[in-house]
């Protein structure tokens, strides 16, 4: 008879109410213990989050970029063998214009010892490490440039002394906007600003330069009109073509001193670096996820032996083996899900936070949430098993005698 009472008994459920309720006794009553235990998991979960989130937004962003860049070309002048620096001929823009596929093309020349200054009195040290570059009108369309105050160079100011400045030389030297003349101290000449030009994205260094004009650069401080470095895009199927003639274009007496680079290039490494960076900080999450799980098991462990007075009198009372198991098992099920639940929204906000200050759009996988989440149910049904199935096998008789 008692036999088939205990298998009448063991055949009940408890409903999905009542086993919400009974699970969450143990964490309603020891609330520090329930958040400081609900953490380890919060914060492997967190990790997760966060680096897939921040990973997919800067891919984004680099993306983006590598769609900008794709047919951006950049040519220097290098060395020779000897180690001997070089220079570009003064008919390189030219000859790279009559490329069939090129579709834009600028020179830049960079004047040494040449330096700009907000007025003539400040200290002839106190550089702002500001670039004086010549260049040619047509820099803004070859570099995606935009301006935020004024006008660039045009055919008729390149003669005289005007400057457009980079958003970074504009802030060192103090200058927010045009509404009144402005002038700067530029190679012991006042210099008017006729612009100043948004931060050029897709070549950082453009923002600390002075750009003037090849005439007046070489009127003023003797420029010999060799360009320092070129700017070209081309016809998108044709980059790798172009690519390979631009050496012998630009000089074809000694092509081998001619450096040809894309910005594409150390795009692509960047992807790559942060790919490994990733699988690190994944391994990582990973780690903290398993501390926190085993923290739970832990917590569990103790509130078993700490409750076997309540174990019994629920036997005693009619529990049977499995409402215990199953009661112990809920509790660390909700107690993974409530830190998988709070590690997840603090790695999408963390995500959001450094995207947008970024400029990257924000994207987070579904697999960060749903992945996140399900990792930490199974964590906690894991970590539940030992001290669940240690609850049940408590005997009645033996729970009660520590009350």
């Amino acid at each position: 008879m008692t036999r088939r009472r205990e298998a009448t008994a063991g055949a009940s459920r408890l409903s999905r109410r009542d086993l919400l309720r009974v699970g969450s006794v143990g964490l309603r009553s020891r609330r520090v213990r329930a958040a400081l235990s609900a953490l380890g998991i919060s914060i492997g979960i967190a990790a997760i989050v966060g680096v897939l989130g921040i990973s997919q937004s800067s891919k984004s962003g680099l993306l983006s970029e590598l769609g900008q860049l794709g047919n951006l070309i950049n040519v220097q002048a290098g060395q020779t063998a000897f180690g001997q620096s070089t220079e570009l001929p003064i008919s390189a823009e030219g000859m790279v214009s009559r490329i069939a596929p090129v579709t834009n093309v600028t020179e830049i020349g960079t004047l040494s010892d040449t330096y700009v200054y907000r007025n003539s009195f400040v200290p002839a040290i106190d550089t702002g490490g500001i670039a004086v570059t010549a260049t040619d009108p047509s820099l803004p369309a070859t570099l995606g440039a935009s301006l935020a105050y004024g006008t660039f160079l045009n055919a008729a100011t390149a003669h005289y002394p005007a400057v457009v400045l980079g958003a970074d030389a504009a802030s060192v030297l103090g200058i927010t906007d045009l509404s009144n003349p402005t002038q700067v101290w530029l190679g012991d000449h006042w210099f008017t600003v006729i612009g100043v030009l948004k931060p050029v994205e897709l070549v950082n260094e453009m923002d600390s330069a002075a750009f003037i004009g090849f005439p007046i650069a070489e009127q003023y401080f003797g420029f010999d009109g060799h360009p320092t470095e070129l700017y070209l895009r081309s016809v998108p199927s044709q980059v790798n073509a172009v690519s390979a003639v631009l050496p012998a274009t630009v000089d074809p007496s000694n092509p081998s001193t001619v450096q040809v680079s894309q910005p594409t290039d150390f795009l692509k490494a960047e992807v790559a670096t942060k790919g490994a960076y990733n699988g690190l900080l994944l391994a990582l999450g990973a780690v903290a996820l398993l501390v926190g799980g085993v923290g739970i098991a832990n917590v569990m462990v103790i509130s078993v032996l700490e409750r076997r007075s309540e174990i019994g009198l629920r036997r005693a009372l009619g529990a049977t083996r499995r409402h215990v198991a199953e009661q112990f098992l809920s509790e660390a099920l909700l107690l993974s899900a409530l830190g998988g639940l709070a590690g997840t929204i603090i790695g999408g906000a963390a995500t959001a936070i450094y995207a947008l200050s970024q400029h990257w759009s924000v994207v987070i996988p579904a697999l960060a949430f749903y992945g996140g989440l399900g990792a930490a149910i199974v964590i906690g049904a894991i970590a539940g098993l030992y001290p669940s199935m240690r609850a049940a096998r408590l005997s009645p008789t033996e729970a009660l005698r520590t009350v």
